[in-house]
């Protein structure tokens, strides 16, 4: 068996589970028409690099039960009588958009059933703590939204409120924080807020060359890109070479730099390829900020997050490694 082969196979099987039952699952073929878009010297390295990556930051369905397991169970959160505790918690249920919430208040109440005896529809009749849960934070917009039209239009003067998701992002956090904060003070009322997740990842502009995300350490000597960059009106930003992140998603400078400058490139031509991107789909994933893009390389089981490299999930005529459903 070759050394792509078994690179291959590696990653079609770390995501096998992406969107099952929804799409066909993701063999070795799919993952190799994918990376052939790539010029044929940084195929074989890409696919390194990525399998390294997936093992990281993929989360596949059983990632998520583990964690509302032990969220359960975890006597700091829930006490020596986890039972007591969770029938005092209110779920919340906000989402307009997608079903990422959904999806996990049915594994939520799945699991609580079996460990507890009782569902979440009997919980939360005379709440302690409102509890918003969802897989992750991202970019926090969501986040935001939801939860300041709760404060403004449903919460009590008064009121525990913990966002419960697996991992934060941490310019996410603090955007979507400092706005539910607004929000409770504009409204006339105290909502002490407090968040549960089991990984932080790190994407602030000001611990960049730390960072657990893709942020390039110069611009591709390539003219699309450089005319990309110019048109963006501002002076880019680069990370210092040198580290790999917190959470170790790369397994190195020179396999992050490769990702950087490859998805980069591509994203570029991705954006002139397909015309239904709107300004905000940052060759790195979608982005607010005059920026390369978000940069994440998480992706679960359920969906892809448009935050991540366009070379993920963008389509026709790009073919994606994750087949993106949109909302």
């Amino acid at each position: 068996m070759s050394n792509r082969h078994q690179l291959l196979t590696a990653i079609s099987s770390e995501i096998a589970d992406y969107r099952n039952g929804e799409i066909k699952r993701l063999d070795t073929e799919h993952v190799d028409r994918w990376v052939r878009q790539f010029p044929d010297s940084a195929q074989d390295p890409i696919l390194l690099e990525m399998k390294h990556v997936l093992e990281n930051t993929y989360i596949n369905k059983k990632n998520f039960k583990d964690f509302i397991s032990s969220v359960i169970s975890n006597k700091n959160l829930a006490g020596d009588d986890p039972s007591i505790f969770w029938r005092g918690v209110k779920f919340l249920a906000l989402q307009t958009a997608g079903n990422s919430q959904r999806v996990m208040l049915e594994m939520f109440d799945n699991t609580l059933q079996s460990k507890c005896g009782f569902g979440i529809s009997e919980c939360g009749e005379e709440p302690h703590t409102f509890l918003y849960l969802d897989d992750l934070v991202y970019s926090g917009g969501r986040t935001k939204t939801d939860i300041t039209r709760w404060i403004r239009e449903e919460s009590p003067k008064e009121a525990k409120l913990v966002i419960l998701t697996l991992g934060i992002h941490l310019l996410g956090k603090y955007f979507a924080e400092t706005d539910i904060n607004k929000a409770s003070k504009d409204s006339g009322k105290s909502i002490k807020l407090d968040w549960w997740h089991a990984k932080s990842i790190e994407d602030r502009k000001a611990y960049m060359n730390n960072s657990d995300v893709l942020r390039p350490t110069t611009i591709p000597a390539d003219i699309e890109t450089n005319k990309y960059i110019t048109e963006l009106g501002l002076d880019p930003v680069l990370r210092a070479p040198g580290q790999v992140g917190g959470n170790k998603f790369f397994s190195s400078e020179e396999g992050r730099f490769l990702l950087e400058q490859q998805f980069l490139i591509k994203g570029v031509q991705i954006r002139k390829q397909c015309p239904y991107l709107n300004e905000y789909m940052r060759p790195l994933g979608n982005s607010m900020l005059k920026t390369t893009g978000f940069g994440t390389m998480v992706v679960t089981f359920r969906n892809c997050p448009n935050n991540a490299p366009l070379v993920l999930w963008a389509g026709d005529p790009w073919y994606p490694l994750f087949p993106r459903k949109t909302n």
